[in-house]
Order: C-alpha cells, then structure tokens, then sequence
C-alpha cells in the first residue's frame, strides 16, 4: 500500500526528466544561435568572414536544390561504406572467433589500417581507384574498425559458464554461435554500429575533400571546398548545417535501432524504460 504512491510518482518524474532531457538541448541551441547572431550583428563582421545564422537560413532556401542533390551523393557513399563495414567487420569478427590463428594472422593489420590517418591514405587511393570507389574505401576504412573491435570484444566475453554448459549438452559450434555467442555480443555490436555510422559519413567527407582538390567530386564536402574558393562563405555554412545534421539523424536512427532490439531484455535498454 505504502509502495503505490512512489510507483504512482515514477512515471510523471521520468515524463519530467525525459521532458528536460529533450528541451535542453534546444535551449543551449537557441541560446548559441542568438549569441551568433549578436556578435555578427554588434561587431559587423562581414558575410565572407563570419555570416549571420538569418544570412545562412537564406541561402539554405536558395540553394537548396544544388547542396539537397550533393547531400544524397554523399549519404549514399555514408551508407554504403557503412553497410560494408558491418558485413565485413561482423564477419570478420566471427572468423577470429572460431580460430585464434586467423585472429593472430590479421588482426594486427586491422589495427594498422585503423591507425593510419586516412587523411594520408585518401590521396593513394584518389589515384589508384576510380574516385567514387576510392571516397567508397575511404568511408569503410574509417567504420570498419569500430564494428570488427567491439564485435570480438562481445564474442570473447560471452559468460564461459554458460558456453561450458553448451558443449556439456553437445552442441555444435555453429550452435553455440548463433544461439549464444552472437545474442550475448549484440549489445557490444549495436555500440559498434552507432560508433560505425558517424564515423563512415566522416570517411566520406575526408575523401571528397581530397577529391575536390584535384576538381572532382559532387558531394556536400566538395561543395564547401568549392565554396570556400569562391569565397562563399554562407554556402560553405549552409553545407556544413546539412552535414551536421546528418550526423544526428544517423546516430539517432542507429541508438533507436540498439534500442528497439535491446530494450525487452538488456539492462542498459530495461533501465531506460523503468
């Protein structure tokens, strides 16, 4: 009896929080935005130094056909590196898994390829490879990584009790795979693919602004590098806004994702629903 009225109170108070969680942002976003325009208008910096966040709006408007055409040539290279990424990265992973000596063999080239800035590898590949082939790589190279580590990180930390238990009962590797090792890392994949998702579409944007160097390129990084040739410098902040918020929209789309698969039996997705 004493325990309905705190019950009562859980969902309001986590109604409230989820409301605060929400509105702050747009708060802090509000904020800045005035504080931009405050300092454009006060100081009168001039558009090709700083433009007015009204001054970029506008040109958002006006050239709205070219950059939304540019955004779709490079959310397609995002999404197909990504997708790359996780058939290699998971498939992959699993090939560690059942044997160590492929583990060994090349895992250590995974962390070379991961550790070499692709700001110098997007170069080599302009020139050995088509360039929508070479943007291509360069947006799977920087996701695959995150997706092969934490998918051998959660097929390695599978309860040993539990695959002991297994074995005991006579099951076959593929077995204690699909209906133990794989359920137990999906938590730790699905944080590989949020980290994936974001880090592709920077990939993408490394290589078109390698490309645009040389005059090639149609995607949203070369239009700000053609932009900034040109000196315009509120096309150049109107990509930048399309390329931000793509970003969200793809870190929002795959922690929705995590947590639609997550959230009727692990803890981190229970804990937000409770």
């Amino acid at each position: 009896m004493n325990g309905e009225p705190v019950e009562a109170a859980m969902p309001a108070r986590n109604r409230a929080e989820a409301a605060l969680r929400l509105l702050l942002p747009i708060v802090v976003l509000a904020l800045g935005v005035l504080v931009w325009d405050l300092i454009v208008r006060l100081r009168e910096i001039p558009p090709y130094v700083l433009p007015g966040p009204g001054l970029v709006f506008r040109t958002l408007v006006a050239d709205w056909g070219l950059l939304f055409d540019s955004l779709l040539v490079t959310l397609k290279t995002t999404l197909q590196g990504f997708l790359l990424a996780v058939a290699g990265g998971v498939g992959l992973a699993v090939l560690f898994n059942q044997s160590r000596l492929i583990e060994y063999s090349f895992y250590p080239y995974a962390v070379i390829l991961q550790v070499t800035p692709i700001v110098a590898i997007a170069p080599l590949l302009l020139v050995w490879l088509p360039q929508e082939a070479a943007v291509l790589a360069c947006a799977w190279i920087v996701a695959f990584f995150p997706v092969l580590a934490n998918t051998t990180l959660g097929l390695n930390s599978v309860d040993h009790n539990l695959a002991d238990l297994f074995r005991l009962y006579g099951a076959s590797r593929w077995q204690v795979l699909r209906r133990l090792k794989l359920p137990a890392a999906l938590p730790y994949i699905l944080g590989g693919l949020k980290i994936a998702g974001g880090l592709s579409l920077i990939g993408a944007v490394v290589a078109e602004m390698a490309a645009s160097s040389a005059g090639a390129g149609s995607g949203l990084a070369y239009r700000i590098a053609e932009s900034g040739y040109r000196l315009n410098i509120p096309r150049m902040f109107a990509a930048l806004v399309l390329l931000s918020l793509a970003g969200i929209v793809i870190y929002f789309a795959l922690a929705l994702f995590s947590h639609l698969l997550l959230r009727r039996w692990h803890e981190s997705a229970i804990a937000r629903d409770m």
